[in-house]
């Protein structure tokens, strides 16, 4: 697809298509940078977004099982760990 910049103050910029935008994922911030003579624009990418692959509540519940209820006297005025 060829397109023209367009002025914006002392810069550049480049109008891109919305059907670019969802089938890529960009939202409102995109990562700029230079890779040989080319431009590359890509979606920011979330810090946190793979922390939990592959993750399995199946463990917790059974490390849960192991813990014991402890009864509270909630009147006592100092309680000791």
């Amino acid at each position: 697809m060829r397109t023209h910049l367009r002025k914006i103050g002392n810069s550049k910029g480049v109008l891109i298509p919305a059907a670019m935008l969802a089938e890529l994922g960009i939202r409102d911030e995109v990562d700029i940078h230079l890779e040989g003579q080319r431009l590359v624009v890509e979606p920011v990418k979330k810090p946190r977004s793979h922390w939990f692959d592959g993750y399995d509540a199946s463990y917790d519940e059974a490390a849960w099982e192991d813990m014991v209820d402890v009864e509270v006297d909630e009147d006592e005025d100092e309680w000791q760990w």
